[in-house]
């Protein structure tokens, strides 16, 4: 006997209720009933009305249908596709008022998971609120009910796929086109076989690499070259993984920023790593080595190096930098970035960071200081090799502030660090995601 899903019965809306606080992901907090209530485009301090959404057994989840006080941190979206594209969810908030809901996440998860408090608390780095959007992976899908091609980020909670005409927070040269795009693909004879576009602008061009299941037939080729003719954009077609990518037009694409000051200059990959908001990403290099303190007398530990974003300046101040990373080819691309940038006082290893390190030759070695920039998952696996470096300074840049909580719980209360300071970069404003960065000192006396 098949089973049949039953759609869940939601209780009536409410007409009335005040907001308490904010929760990590960008709703708002009430209570009702004695259980929370999530609820979308809700801000402290308001009294809104809502509908349900969802119940649960401990928590259910809403949606604002209306303002009646609304908080004076509210601002009107910019983007008319808020509230449904999965992309943003903090449009509806003072850019002011975002920065300090993020330093507020760090500090409670530093405080509640680490059990440790920054004697410092860093001024936050801020940039452009939209169009800095550099790196992002546009879904693309055939809706044969709508009769066309829908391109663009998932709805808030959902599989579907927003229905956009524009980005606010993409860069200019995709978002303000995503109508375009949308267009372009819907005349393709694959319009039901290309899932994905993946989305790279530098500072020489801007690329877009059109994930397609199947070969394509010359008509499309030739869609896609005039298109790309048109606009400026180069174009790549990736038939399997990264490593199948073809260069559809122009004949030659290659990717380069710069960062700031630095005499640095990196060229990647149009899938490669690389941070999404230029302008943050040069604040944060400076950042890190402001609060590294570099002698041309230390060596330096770069984990979770990439393409060599921190190593490649970090080795412009210091005597020896040695940068770790898992994928072999961005390390590859590093040591090429290391040449082109005249620099041959750093090195560059392939290594499993996931993974425990101890027999690793890199990893015998006395470091004075060591950099952690690692993915959401944190850092747990090496922080027993680092801690017992013990390098008089560890600067951790962190893109999640739980693993970053739970890896400073290791460094200050099990191998003996203070957590001297700590702030937020905003690389993703109008989004709940919370960019930090600290610096653990260790007392060698």
């Amino acid at each position: 006997m098949s089973k049949r899903t039953r759609r869940q019965r939601l209780p009536a809306p409410c007409e009335r209720i005040t907001v308490e606080s904010l929760a990590h992901d960008g709703r708002g907090v009430a209570h009702r009933i004695g259980k929370a209530v999530f609820i979308d485009g809700a801000l402290p301090g308001e009294e809104v009305g809502f509908e349900y959404l969802a119940t649960h057994r401990k928590y259910d989840e809403g949606r604002v249908t209306d303002v009646h006080r609304p908080s004076p941190e509210r601002v009107e979206p910019r983007c008319p596709h808020f509230g449904v594209c999965g992309g943003c969810s903090l449009q509806h908030m003072a850019a002011a008022a975002q920065i300090r809901s993020k330093q507020q996440v760090l500090l409670d998860n530093l405080q509640h998971i680490g059990k440790v408090e920054p004697v410092v608390l860093l001024d936050p780095l801020t940039g452009p609120l939209w169009g800095y959007r550099t790196k992002a992976r546009l879904g693309v899908r055939h809706v044969v009910k709508k009769g066309r091609v829908l391109v663009g980020f998932r709805e808030k909670r959902s599989s579907l796929l927003a229905d956009l005409e524009t980005c606010e927070v993409l860069h200019p040269s995709v978002g303000r086109r995503i109508g375009e795009l949308a267009q372009l693909i819907d005349q393709l004879d694959a319009r039901a076989r290309i899932p994905q576009i993946e989305v790279a602008v530098a500072e020489s061009a801007t690329v877009l690499v059109f994930r397609n299941l199947d070969p394509l037939e010359t008509a499309d080729l030739d869609r896609l070259t005039q298109f790309a003719a048109s606009t400026g954009i180069h174009i790549y077609l990736q038939p399997a993984g990264p490593d199948s990518l073809q260069l559809l037009w122009p004949d030659e694409s290659a990717l380069t920023y710069h960062l700031p000051g630095q005499a640095i200059e990196i060229e990647f990959n149009p899938t490669d790593f690389t941070q999404i908001n230029p302008a943050i990403n040069g604040q944060i290099v400076g950042r890190v080595l402001e609060l590294l303190e570099l002698a041309d007398t230390h060596r330096v530990l770069d984990l979770f190096c990439g393409l060599g974003n921190f190593t490649l300046p970090v080795a412009r101040h210091a005597g020896e930098v040695t940068g770790i990373e898992g994928d072999a080819g961005l390390v590859s691309r590093a040591r090429e970035n290391a040449q082109r940038n005249g620099l041959h006082n750093v090195s560059f290893y392939t290594a499993d960071l996931a993974e425990r390190m101890t027999e690793a030759p890199w990893a015998g070695v006395a470091y004075e200081r060591v950099l952690l920039d690692p993915p959401r998952s944190g850092a747990a696996a090496v922080m027993d090799l680092v801690g017992n470096i013990r390098p008089a300074r560890i600067v951790y840049v962190s893109c999640h502030p739980t693993s970053l909580a739970r890896d400073a719980d290791r460094l200050v209360n099990v191998f003996g660090y203070r957590l001297q300071a700590a702030g937020v970069m905003d690389m993703f404003p109008h989004t709940a995601h919370v960019e930090s960065i600290a610096l653990f000192e260790f007392d060698q006396d």
